[in-house]
């Protein structure tokens, strides 16, 4: 692939920003076909549409939302650099850019990053939602600082990359009391026909609840499966199932989703990583997040 014109990509986070040709052409003081003309080499040059073109606005396609991600992280690096050559920059706080998977509980991944925003040195913080395989390619172009995710990276990536385990949980069953009532008794023989909500296939959580339910023949009635886990628990606090989460959270989904503990399965554990490019983690606020994960999360 040529050199990006970053020209054209200035171009198209103006259009992206505005939402019409019109508008940008407005802002840019260029002609509507020129802005046009341009937006489409970009495309022709990434081989991919970047948006889908309605009779009232410019849409973003999924190609066009990363294309805007990377748009908003190089410019802004680029405003960066040009404050610190004035030398304007030696008071601002430190960029700390974070790809969470998909995969990974959000309360997980707050409590993770939290310790990360109290650092002296000060830190402004950027996070990403995305796949592990996205969030990776990302963090293969240096567009991350750090990946937190479920499962190590193996060596058919075929990306410089480096695990560092931050801890690892037993998995805990909540509902709500008049289900945990129903299904504490014999558990977890009682979760055989009981209705349960599971993470989508491909989550390590969902793996090992497959398995350890065919290993008890035990049959859960599954009454939907989530790929957002925080939207699996509202369902469950509103008793349309039972769910499993990690049990280092038990005492923050207890309270905040009003529901209470069924049972616990420590054998099915679920571990979370750090992934950087560097071997060592080195920046201030990574090694805040590997130290608290470690002594105060999962220690």
């Amino acid at each position: 692939m040529r050199q990006i014109n970053f020209h054209h990509l200035h171009l198209f986070r103006t259009v992206a920003r505005a939402g019409t040709l019109a508008r940008a052409a407005a802002e840019l003081q260029l002609t509507e076909p020129t802005v046009s003309t341009q937006i489409k080499a970009l495309e022709r040059q990434f081989g991919q549409s970047l948006f889908s073109r309605t009779t009232r606005r410019l849409l973003l396609t999924d190609a066009g939302q990363m294309a805007l991600r990377y748009a908003d992280d190089i410019f802004s690096l680029g405003d960066e650099l040009t404050q610190a050559l004035a030398g304007h920059a030696a008071d601002r706080p430190r960029r700390l850019l974070v790809g969470i998977a998909d995969v990974v509980p959000k309360l997980i991944a707050y409590r993770l990053i939290e310790p990360a925003l109290r650092i002296p040195e000060g830190i402004t913080l950027s996070c990403t939602d995305d796949t592990p395989e996205r969030l990776m390619a990302a963090l293969s172009v240096h567009a991350l600082d750090l990946l937190i995710t479920d499962a190590p990276i193996t060596p058919s990536a075929n990306v410089r990359a480096f695990n560092h385990l931050l801890g690892e949980s037993g998995t805990t069953v909540f509902g709500v009391a008049d289900l945990a009532a129903r299904h504490r008794v014999d558990f977890p023989i009682s979760l055989h026909g009981a209705p349960f909500l599971l993470q989508l296939h491909g989550s390590t959580i969902r793996r090992g609840l497959d398995a350890f339910f065919q290993q008890q023949d035990v049959r859960p009635a599954v009454r939907g499966e989530y790929a957002d886990s925080a939207l699996m628990k509202v369902f469950g606090q509103n008793g349309y199932g039972l769910f499993a989460a990690p049990s280092v959270l038990e005492s923050e989904i207890c309270q905040q989703h009003q529901v209470e503990i069924v049972g616990r399965l420590p054998q099915i554990t679920q571990q979370f990583y750090a992934i950087s490019a560097e071997r060592r983690l080195e920046h201030p606020a990574v090694t805040a997040i590997a130290r608290a994960a470690r002594t105060r999360l999962f220690g």
